[in-house]
């Protein structure tokens, strides 16, 4: 069976459920779109939300070899975000508005509670609606996030539309390296045993907001996604297996 006509001998749903791959927007049904232009628009935001925010915080780093990682983050996150966008257009967004549609440097108050809530005008995760407070702030919520975006995208790499598939599995060593700079930087930062308090409760404001990110154990919309073969892995799961990194990471380091 090729994809060009899936449903030639079985149903779309049962021919994406067992592994079927989509490869033009022709042959993607109204729903399909449309929860798929919401995993990309998601993935979108997300990048250039987190984009904005390292850009912002890149002057603080330490030392040139900090600023250079950090600028490095932001580079490549646009690019990634430029690269799934192009994918959104042969869907019909407008990418040539895009960039400037939203307010991606606005953030919330620190002590807000989203949970895992949509806020404001675009798809991001709602964990990139909270300010970074300052260097060492932004390389702890670097190294937790990070390990949730390589879970993430080790996930979405298996989608059942290949030519999103394929980008997502070339952005993930790239995703991988931002998370093994932070971590870098975090024991960097941690051999002065005056920042062990502080990243401490960095560790603490954090990591429920990121874990929120994964969404809820019981999801209607994840029943979807698997449908359609755009999920695989149920939010639970990909949460449990996060948690498990942050620990054996957080013990490794002495932050446990």
């Amino acid at each position: 069976m090729t994809s060009s006509d899936p449903q030639e001998s079985m149903p779309l749903e049962d021919y994406l459920a067992q592994g079927g791959k989509l490869t033009t927007p022709e042959n993607a049904p109204p729903r399909y779109r449309g929860e798929l232009l919401r995993l990309m628009a998601t993935f979108v935001d997300s990048e250039l939300a987190g984009a904005a925010g390292f850009a912002d915080i890149v002057n603080q780093g330490p030392g040139i070899k900090e600023r250079i990682a950090a600028s490095r983050i932001v580079l490549e996150k646009l690019d990634h975000a430029e690269r799934v966008l192009a994918v959104m257009g042969e869907f019909g967004a407008d990418v040539s508005r895009y960039a400037n549609h939203h307010p991606w440097t606005a953030r919330i108050a620190r002590d807000s509670d989203l949970g895992a809530a949509r806020h404001g005008s675009d798809m991001r995760l709602a964990v990139l609606h909270y300010p970074l407070q300052d260097w060492l702030d932004a390389v702890v919520m670097n190294v937790l996030m990070g390990r949730a975006v390589t879970i993430q995208l080790d996930e979405f790499s298996r989608l059942s539309y290949q030519p999103l598939g394929d980008i997502f599995r070339a952005i993930l060593p790239r995703e991988r390296r931002h998370m093994e700079l932070g971590e870098e930087g975090l024991r960097k930062l941690l051999q002065d045993k005056a920042n062990r308090p502080a990243a401490a409760a960095s560790i603490a404001y954090w990591r429920p907001r990121v874990a929120a990110s994964f969404g809820a154990a019981a999801s209607q919309h994840f029943d979807t996604q698997k449908k359609f073969g755009l999920r695989h892995t149920g939010n639970a799961e990909l949460a449990a297996e996060w948690a498990r990194q942050v620990d054996s990471l957080l013990g490794d380091i002495g932050l446990r």
